[in-house]
């Protein structure tokens, strides 16, 4: 990769002048703006931004790129970074990606200008220079609840897939053998895992995999909903439909009652993600809950070690069921007690 003394040696320039240039700085002459300017296009030059802002005195404040502000997972997992780091004497900048690389990078460069001491960042899809700039020059960075293919950073996130397991078990032995599922993005980490989980645990219960039954959202309440339809036109519907996020789950909630459909007495309801509210729904929704709180603390203490030059590993939480009503309940038994 060429570097900033690179340029100078083709443009015949010192490398002061080189930062001049990439800085726009008025006290250069054009003819030597183009021949500098010339040799950045020639040799692929990228000016590592990155290592400039970051190598800079300390501001006790802390970067958070979250992927979407009005998904709840993210807003709780925001408040939870926010509390932790001010119990360490940091403060915290947030940007709101909204699930674009563009947004994501925006924000990326506008926290460095900001002279912020680190990043946490939920990565869209999207391997941009930008992030590559950061993993490469070993600057203080942890992703936080997604990973990237091929990039070596510490993450914090959760693992869903035994509690995945889990929920088609109890799903299997309340008697349901038509399980639906609806996916987050396949281009995201967290979508693969849990499509990959539940596909997996599927056959681990001796159920079938059914490719009408796999529908690929987008984390999206409107997906949801209009993933919910597909199911729900087919031949033979599910009798449960596992949503794989919070937002997804309240638009398959919203097809299923625009019909007039009894849950679960007509179709069953699942969501990966728990909100605080699903108890008050009427029967209150199964759920898949993160460790949120943990998650956002983890993370502030792994990025804060980072700052100080520790040798940071990645952080691996386990998410767990939470049996409600919403698939049903298990048949009573004569002897047995109240739930």
């Amino acid at each position: 990769m060429a570097g900033v003394k690179d340029v100078a040696r083709l443009a015949g320039v010192s490398v002061a002048t080189v930062s001049r240039v990439l800085n726009d700085s008025a006290a250069v002459t054009e003819p030597t703006r183009a021949r500098v300017l010339a040799a950045v296009a020639e040799l692929g030059y990228r000016p590592n931004a990155v290592a400039r802002s970051l190598r800079t005195d300390a501001t006790r404040t802390i970067g958070l790129i979250i992927g979407d502000i009005l998904n709840p997972f993210f807003t709780e997992l925001a408040r939870a970074v926010e509390d932790e780091a001010r119990t360490l004497g940091y403060s915290v900048v947030i940007g709101n990606a909204d699930e674009r690389p563009d947004r994501q990078d925006h924000y990326v460069r506008t926290l460095l200008e900001q002279r912020v001491d680190g990043l946490l960042l939920c990565p869209t899809a999207e391997i941009t220079p930008l992030v590559r700039d950061m993993v490469a020059g070993g600057e203080p960075l942890v992703f936080l609840d997604r990973t990237l293919p091929g990039l070596e950073v510490p993450t914090v996130r959760a693992d869903g897939a035994e509690a995945i397991n889990e929920l088609v078990g109890h799903l299997r032995t309340l008697g349901h053998r038509r399980l639906a599922f609806i996916s987050g993005p396949a281009l995201l980490s967290t979508g693969r895992e849990r499509t990959a989980a539940f596909v997996a645990a599927l056959g681990e219960h001796g159920l079938a995999v059914r490719e009408d039954y796999l529908e690929a959202g987008d984390f999206q309440a409107a997906s949801g909903r209009a993933s919910a339809a597909r199911l729900l036109d087919l031949g033979e519907p599910p009798e449960v439909i596992v949503a794989g996020d919070n937002l997804m789950a309240l638009g398959a909630l919203d097809e299923i009652r625009a019909r007039g459909l009894r849950i679960p007495a007509d179709v069953g309801l699942a969501s990966y993600d728990d909100l605080p509210w699903f108890t008050h729904l009427d029967p209150p929704l199964t759920a898949i809950a993160q460790p949120v709180q943990a998650l956002g603390r983890r993370s502030v203490r792994a990025l804060i070690e980072r700052v100080a030059g520790q040798d940071v590993g990645s952080v691996v939480l386990s998410a767990r069921l939470v049996v409600r009503r919403s698939c049903g309940e298990p048949p009573f038994k004569e002897g047995s007690g109240p739930a």
